[in-house]
């Protein structure tokens, strides 16, 4: 008789959470998670560079105990790896409820997108350490009632998204994104889903359908939600904003404000010039504009123009707690992570996501003792090896 161990339902790695994931999603789903646009060369690079980075430990010196903890805004985290916010999270039927409870569980913040699955007053009662990210869509007035709506829901700060020139040409073929569940999108993509027993199981024992509404876009709760696409025509419709815009954001929120999406030094310096908080060094994760260096490429000249006064926080790429502890070192105040979780929660529900935000403190603790630190805020460029060309400095003209 053969024996089979029990398969462990945690995993140790981020690639173990994809490889799961990609077994229990329909292709289509699975492909909206990992597409990056046009050749996909950013989201490629997004990955090499940290590849590129390697640690420079030491031998004695080691402390016992060492902090992981910091603040991103002035607000606590146990660790400086942050949710960041993601579109329609059908990959559970729990979507960013249960990211919110493990990011609550584990200390860390949670972004919830605009366009999100889950009301925005749910996912703040999940964790209370809520931040609502915001397209700049619709008219100003749409726009106060969606800031109004997160205010009174309890979230402590705003992120605000611009840079999303979305692409919807991919070389290896775009997922088909329905717009709404019907019974004729049942039949289109029943070859597909009945493949997967176990996840349309999961949304048939919850009592629900792979939710592709964004009920954040409405102005209020319980109000009308749109579907993705009609938040997305709503988008395309709207004027791009200007640096005026972006000042009166600031100061219609009032609060914490986090400028997602820069990548620039002279774009960096105008969002302190227009009150920013923090700002994230980002390439939307490869799905911006192709060719786009990896973020973490464009970190060290964004640190050094803006760094001593505003929290720079970077997202792309980060698959392991080593990658957080070199971002950390190039100075960043913390990173955010979008598709590791989401194959967490894809593999496992909440657990899941939780059993990545461990990952990535277990890999972040061992780099941290290894370099011979006490704490996180301990981390610098002397604890790299940069290879020469390694950095990337875009826009270093007068801002």
């Amino acid at each position: 008789m053969t024996w089979h161990m029990r398969r462990n339902p945690w995993f140790e790695t981020v690639a173990e959470a994809q490889r799961r994931a990609r077994k229990h999603l329909p292709s289509t789903v699975y492909d909206a998670l990992v597409a990056g646009s046009e050749r996909g060369s950013t989201i490629d690079d997004n990955l090499a560079a940290f590849a590129e980075l390697g640690f420079a430990p030491r031998l004695v010196g080691h402390h016992a105990e060492r902090d992981l903890s910091t603040t991103v805004m002035g607000l606590p985290t146990a660790l400086p790896v942050l949710v960041s916010p993601t579109g329609v999270q059908a990959v559970h039927p729990d979507g960013e409820l249960a990211v919110a409870r493990a990011a609550a569980s584990r200390g860390v913040i949670m972004g919830l997108s605009s366009f999100a699955s889950k009301p925005v007053e749910e996912v703040a009662a999940a964790n209370p350490d809520t931040l609502f990210q915001l397209y700049w869509s619709g008219t100003r007035e749409t726009m106060v009632q969606r800031m109004d709506r997160a205010r009174a829901a309890g979230v402590k700060g705003l992120i605000v998204t611009l840079d999303w020139s979305f692409s919807h040409g991919r070389d290896w073929g775009s997922p088909p994104i329905p717009d709404k569940i019907d019974l004729k999108t049942m039949v289109r993509f029943a070859p597909d889903v009945v493949t997967r027993p176990r996840w349309l199981w999961k949304f048939a024992r919850s009592g629900r359908v792979p939710d592709l509404t964004t009920p954040n876009m409405g102005p209020a709760a319980g109000g009308p939600a749109p579907t993705f696409f009609g938040a997305y025509g709503e988008w395309m419709q709207t004027r791009p904003p200007t640096w005026e815009d972006v000042k009166w954001l600031r100061e219609e929120w009032g609060g914490p404000f986090l400028l997602k999406g820069v990548s620039r030094v002279d774009d960096a310096k105008r969002a302190v010039d227009a009150g920013v908080t923090a700002l994230s060094v980002s390439n939307h994760g490869g799905n911006n504009l192709d060719t786009t260096p990896a973020s973490i490429r464009m970190l060290p000249s964004v640190v050094a123009a803006v760094g001593d006064e505003v929290d720079v926080v970077l997202d792309g790429g980060i698959r392991r707690g080593g990658d957080v502890a070199k971002a950390l070192a190039l100075g960043a105040r913390a990173v955010m992570i979008g598709r590791a979780y989401l194959w967490g929660l894809a593999a496992n529900g909440q657990a899941g996501v939780e059993n990545v935000l461990d990952i990535m403190r277990g890999g972040l603790d061992s780099a941290v003792l290894g370099l011979g630190r006490a704490s996180v805020h301990d981390l610098s460029p002397d604890d790299l090896v940069v290879p020469p060309g390694f950095a990337r400095t875009l826009g270093a003209g007068a801002a």
